[in-house]
């Protein structure tokens, strides 16, 4: 009877684990935390937002795209699909974000935790691996408390995201160790930080925007949404939508500037509009003005920055003084110094590099029996259920592959 050793009881490895397990083969979680998929309860703000109707590489990152699209491909998405109904999670789809019904990211892990064990296989907790051996035909993987002997191992320990649920990056070193290359490690989907000199003064207000990244003058993405104006910096999903870029360039000692129109209402020119909305109210002056559509701590922060009382009249202001105005409410800028670390992001950006993996299989093409999933490898998706989705995906390649070969 083969042993198979998963290594990480978060969605990709519980996921192995259910694929993997036959009649004839033991299959051993080792989860390092007191409970298993501890992270998976804080994804969607407690609600688990684990799938999205539109897929494709558009919304990842990687050194290897190719692979990505490889592993995106319908077939293993409908086997997802199909996998969450066979375990009776009854989605609720809103703005394309799958939801479990209930709304409770509990629902997922209690289905998930329930088919495991259901299965047969053995889910040990507070069981912190220190090391793997790689001998003949056999792996020796060493925890705080004992050491374990299997045919095949899964590791699926997770990235440094949140260090606090788990995932503290220790499975990168073990890879090294065996010969796997990294895409270094940084923290993806997370705030980013500035020194804007008045951003205190626009703190905690959130406003629809659309926001443009340059990198060394070169503009690089956009993204449309909410964004979140803090004492720090920016926050939000479109934020994090492009914070990966950011973390890689500041990296590579790159200048990042992110530009923010706050009018993207405005369908037109905004000087011409301007020019309409305050002949319309001529009574107001610049500071009332502005206050009619945008929230009064923005304005403060751009008559600060412009170097406005705002007592003004926009009539009787200059050309050029009415041209800075305008293009500080369609192309804000500021500068981008960082980004918060890991203890604040949801995933990374980095990891495995992916041509070092079977990705039909997810084996280890540098270690044979070796299979490695989830947030260990190099693809990071935007927010919207797509990292989650790369977290089944390879959980149930490796899973069924392991299975297959225990028939």
């Amino acid at each position: 009877m083969d042993t198979i050793l998963i290594i990480g009881g978060g969605p990709s490895g519980i996921v192995a684990s259910i694929y993997a397990k036959k009649e004839h083969n033991r299959v051993i979680v080792l989860e390092k935390n007191a409970h298993p998929l501890k992270k998976l309860l804080m994804t969607g703000n407690g609600k688990c937002n684990y799938l999205n109707e539109v897929m494709g590489t558009s919304f990842y990152h990687s050194q290897n795209i190719d692979v990505v699209s490889e592993l995106l491909k319908d077939q293993n998405i409908q086997d997802v699909h199909y996998f969450f109904d066979s375990i009776g999670i009854v989605p609720k789809i809103k703005n394309g974000y799958y939801y479990p019904f209930s709304g409770q990211a509990t629902t997922i892990q209690n289905a998930l935790i329930k088919e495991a064990m259901d299965r047969g296989v053995e889910i040990l907790c507070n069981e912190e691996v220190t090391d793997i051996l790689k001998e003949s035909n056999h792996f020796i993987v060493s925890t705080k408390n004992h050491s374990y002997q299997g045919e095949k191992v899964v590791l699926a320990s997770g990235s440094c995201a949140v260090p606090k649920t788990g995932s503290d990056g220790f499975g990168y070193s073990l890879l090294e160790r065996l010969g796997h290359t990294l895409v270094k490690p940084l923290p993806a989907l997370v705030q980013l930080t500035s020194n804007h000199p008045y951003q205190k003064d626009w703190d905690g207000v959130r406003s629809d925007v659309v926001l443009e990244l340059f990198e060394d003058g070169k503009f690089i993405a956009r993204e449309e949404g909410e964004v979140q104006l803090t004492s720090y910096g920016i926050s939000g999903i479109c934020t994090f939508n492009l914070s990966h870029f950011v973390t890689r360039g500041i990296d590579l000692g790159k200048k990042e500037e992110i530009h923010i129109n706050f009018v993207p209402f405005i369908d037109t020119l905004v000087t011409p509009w301007m020019d309409q909305y305050s002949k319309t109210n001529s009574h107001k002056n610049l500071r009332e003005l502005l206050e009619g559509f945008l929230n009064y701590k923005i304005v403060t922060v751009l008559l600060k920055t412009l170097g406005f009382k705002g007592e003004e009249n926009y009539s009787s202001l200059s050309n050029e003084d009415k041209c800075k105005i305008c293009r500080s409410l369609s192309s804000f800028s500021i500068e981008i110094t960082g980004t918060k670390d890991f203890d604040s992001c949801q995933v990374c950006n980095g990891g495995v590099v992916l041509s070092e993996i079977d990705s039909h299989t997810m084996e280890s093409k540098k270690v044979k029996d070796l299979y490695i999933v989830g947030e260990l490898l190099d693809m990071n998706g935007n927010c919207g259920g797509y990292n989650l989705t790369t977290c089944w995906i390879s959980g149930i390649l490796a899973g069924r592959s392991i299975g297959d070969s225990c028939d």
